[in-house]
């Protein structure tokens, strides 16, 4: 006679039975379609369209007895792989721009952390508009150092190439110290523009910020402009000193 005792291990079995086909059938979907197993499909295939608005620097400082105003300023839209990137930075003085630019540049993620750029650089000041081709990587580089590493090639056949990168450390959660380094380099001397040849202009800062949300942060800091060979030659004519050091403060903002 079967009784209800005899059918509870008969069910039992069936049903880790069925766990087991049910487990097999799912392992052969994931293997058939790339998705994962117990990931829901829109998760794993979301890839949403975003967009930011930088301000990494707006700075005010006293540099051979003026006031000079300068800006970083960038934005980009894109997606987690591709992005475009529009980029400004320059310097005036006494109400005169001293140098401007305007880069335009997409964006590919080739590893963890890593990018590579390409686009147009467009030179407004000194002198008359320039043109140059962009290439570089940007990334985070062993410690945790931001860089970025690019070359240029104008229209006209000339060549340069600029290096960036800072490091931010932590002194508290809001308070900030990040040091930064810049080089400049130049294939060919550009007396209009007032750059020579070879290794042209480097700075070093160290700026203190404090964020009082992570979108706002007021900072001061101390900026190092050293410019070697006809460069320095150039700003020493124009009656600037090749080898500064000013006092900077400035806001930094994310949107």
């Amino acid at each position: 006679m079967i009784t209800r005792r005899t059918l509870r291990p008969i069910r039992g079995g069936l049903a880790a039975l069925g766990a087991v086909a049910a487990s097999a059938l799912s392992a052969q979907e994931a293997t058939q379609t790339g998705v994962p197993v117990d990931v829901p499909t829109h998760e794993a295939l979301e890839d949403p369209f975003n967009r930011a608005f930088k301000v990494d620097e707006l700075e005010w400082l006293d540099a051979d007895d003026t006031t000079a105003l300068r800006w970083d300023v960038d934005m980009w839209a894109g997606y987690s792989l591709n992005k475009l990137t529009l980029r400004t930075e320059g310097e005036e003085r006494d109400g005169n721009t001293e140098r401007a630019e305007l880069e335009l540049l997409w964006t590919r993620s080739v590893a963890r952390w890593w990018d590579v750029v390409a686009g147009a650089r467009t030179d407004f000041a000194p002198g008359s508009d320039k043109n140059w081709a962009a290439f570089g990587v940007q990334g985070l580089a062993p410690y945790r150092f931001d860089l970025e590493a690019t070359a240029f090639l104008s229209d006209g056949g000339d060549s340069a190439a600029r290096v960036e990168a800072d490091y931010d450390l932590l002194i508290t959660s809001r308070l900030i110290l990040q040091p930064q380094i810049e080089l400049n380099w130049f294939g060919q001397s550009d007396v209009s523009r007032g750059y020579g040849s070879g290794l042209s202009s480097g700075e070093a800062a160290l700026r203190l910020r404090y964020e009082i949300r992570r979108e706002v942060a007021p900072y001061i800091g101390l900026v190092h402009e050293r410019l070697w060979g006809q460069t320095a030659d150039a700003a020493q004519a124009a009656g600037r000193d090749p080898d500064d050091t000013s006092l900077v403060a400035g806001i930094r903002l994310r949107f």
